[in-house]
């Protein structure tokens, strides 16, 4: 039977009971084994590894979770600036209608979501991609966020109100193309 660790990627992995360990100090430096065998070093650092789940202090996560923001993110400006140049006014999240909506057309009983890729699940998108930290929770919550999505489109429709998602990829990829898209739709409604 092989024992020892062996490091794959950014992981130390012991090959006895298969458990992964990242491949970093708090320092965030690559590990430099200090003694002969990858073995002993294992044992003799496996303890400041074991209740490590991120990278950041929980200090640090929870400040850099505060500045993301669910209200005037530079997609939705992006939007709004390019809506009211074409003479389109409108109204932030009203709280009368299912899910607040970024922006409201009364005038053309319409809506304009812009969902962030990460947050709102866009498959088949590069800017969404499931964190490799704590998995099963983040595919969880994505999940709930697009079910909420859904539901509040459902809503929105049986209201009458005709709804126009732009992602946030697409402002990235295609920002003029995008844009003069949901001009035209915006138009036709």
């Amino acid at each position: 039977m092989r024992t020892g660790c062996d490091v794959v990627g950014s992981q130390i992995i012991n090959i006895e009971n298969g458990t992964a360990i990242p491949a970093y100090h708090y320092s965030h430096n690559p590990i430099k084994f200090s003694c002969s065998s990858p073995v002993a070093y294992f044992s003799s650092h496996y303890s400041k590894f074991v209740n490590m789940t991120d990278r950041h202090s929980k200090k640090v996560r929870s400040y850099n979770m505060s500045r993301i923001r669910s209200k005037d993110t530079k997609p939705e400006m992006i939007v709004r600036k390019f809506l009211f140049a074409q003479g389109f006014r409108y109204r932030l999240h009203d709280k009368k209608l299912p899910g607040k909506p970024d922006i409201v057309l009364p005038k053309y009983k319409s809506v304009v979501l812009v969902h962030g890729c990460f947050w709102h699940g866009h498959e088949g998108c590069k800017y969404y991609t499931v964190p490799q930290t704590r998995t099963e929770w983040w595919i969880a919550k994505i999940g709930r966020n697009k079910q909420r999505d859904s539901e509040q489109l459902r809503d929105l429709r049986h209201l009458g109100w005709k709804v126009f998602t732009v992602f946030e990829c697409n402002l990235k990829a295609n920002k003029e193309k995008t844009l003069i898209k949901l001009l035209q739709c915006l138009k036709q409604s």
